[in-house]
């Protein structure tokens, strides 16, 4: 896919402080990419720098190849969609979504077939003389996309566009909004901090904390194959251990050698372990290495959550099999359940110069080289 916008080492501060290091992201057409993260990460920054109502105190943003950070917003081809829809009350719902082409001065019949276009396809058809002030929380939120496609941006850009729904209209429209990106093919920028948004609707996902980017990549790589502990923990509930890779294929943790699938770490490295609860499975206890008592049962309506206590920490396990609180059992995971991640005291100590990150070298590169120049003791 091309790419439609480029971040390079964006970078904002407020005051003294900076709430963005050095942003660097390519968007395609086409593609659905969440900025995901907690409150204060720098995501709805971002997004409002892509659309021009902040301006990054230093650093790129290409659209088409083309520098945009001095365009205003409404010369952009970007339009935004807010938490709070931002629309008029005193319009009906079709003058709402005609708004901007009305300002545009468009003849009257294409601005008729391009609103009714946009409201059928969103779902309102004959919605069009109703009272915007009447309608549901989701129509409302619909009127909103459609008012922001009908002037067909290249780029949508969505600001938690779901946090005032409850939960089953936000199941309801995540679906919506997925489909309504792929019938007008183009690139969706949705801002979120829910986790389960993020993996269910993105073609992408980038996982920011604390004004840098974390990670990159499809739902199913975060999920599975987190980089570092801050997205093993924010994405899904994770059993997170210190641990030591003895060598490729080999880790250490509570007093016992695994198995498993990671290589590419230097030898007797310290690493942190990611086991996901849905990944252990309970056995009897003369079948498993790892025993413990089960301290506790939470019904969660599909699986039970129960904590195993073993010698030295407590472990998570989301299973559809009821245990005893006092039982004594095993803990088993295979290798491909075990995930291992390096310290991110090291990694996040790590700026890439451009001529590094252009040559392919990545900061697991730069700390390899630098531990294996330190002597083990």
């Amino acid at each position: 896919m091309e790419k439609i916008i480029e971040l390079k080492n964006l970078t904002k501060n407020f005051d003294d402080q900076q709430v963005l290091k050095g942003i660097n992201l390519d968007i395609h057409q086409n593609e659905f990419l969440t900025l995901l993260g907690p409150s204060g990460c720098g995501k709805t920054t971002t997004l409002r720098i892509i659309a021009g109502f902040e301006e990054a105190s230093s650093g790129e943003v290409l659209f088409d190849g083309m520098d945009i950070s001095k365009i205003p917003a409404y010369k952009r081809e970007i339009n935004t969609v807010f938490q709070k829809y931002a629309l008029f009350p005193h319009m009906n719902v079709f003058d709402n979504v005609a708004f901007g082409l009305n300002i545009k001065k468009m003849d009257k019949a294409v601005i008729k077939t391009k609103v009714e276009r946009m409201l059928a396809m969103v779902g309102l058809a004959n919605y069009g003389s109703k009272d915007v002030t009447l309608l549901s929380g989701g129509q409302q939120q619909r009127v909103a996309i459609a008012r922001a496609l009908v002037n067909e941006p290249k780029v949508l850009l969505l600001d938690e566009p779901l946090g005032a729904l409850d939960a089953r209209l936000r199941k309801e429209m995540q679906i919506e909004l997925k489909k309504i990106q792929k019938e007008v093919g183009i690139t969706f920028v949705f801002v979120t901090h829910d986790q389960e948004e993020a993996l269910s609707m993105s073609d992408t996902v980038v996982v920011m904390n604390e004004g840098t980017i974390q990670q990159i990549g499809t739902p199913i790589d975060i999920y599975n194959e987190p980089e570092n502990r801050f997205v093993a923990g924010f994405i899904g509930e994770s059993n997170i251990i210190e641990g030591v890779m003895i060598k490729d294929f080999l880790v250490a943790f509570d007093d016992f050698e695994f198995v498993c699938v990671d290589k590419g770490f230097p030898e007797n490295e310290p690493v942190d372990v990611v086991i996901r609860p849905e990944d252990i499975d309970i056995v009897q206890p003369d079948k498993a290495s790892l025993k413990g008592i089960v301290k506790s049962v939470t019904f969660k309506g599909v699986h039970y959550e129960i904590i195993v206590t073993t010698k030295y920490r407590d472990y998570r396990i989301d299973t559809t099999d009821y245990f005893a609180v006092g039982l004594e059992v095993g803990l088993t995971f295979t290798p491909e359940d075990i995930h291992a991640v390096i310290y991110d005291i090291l990694r996040h100590r790590i700026i890439l110069s451009f001529e590094a990150q252009a040559e392919g070298v990545t900061s697991d590169d730069i700390i390899g080289r630098l531990l294996n120049l330190v002597p083990l003791p």
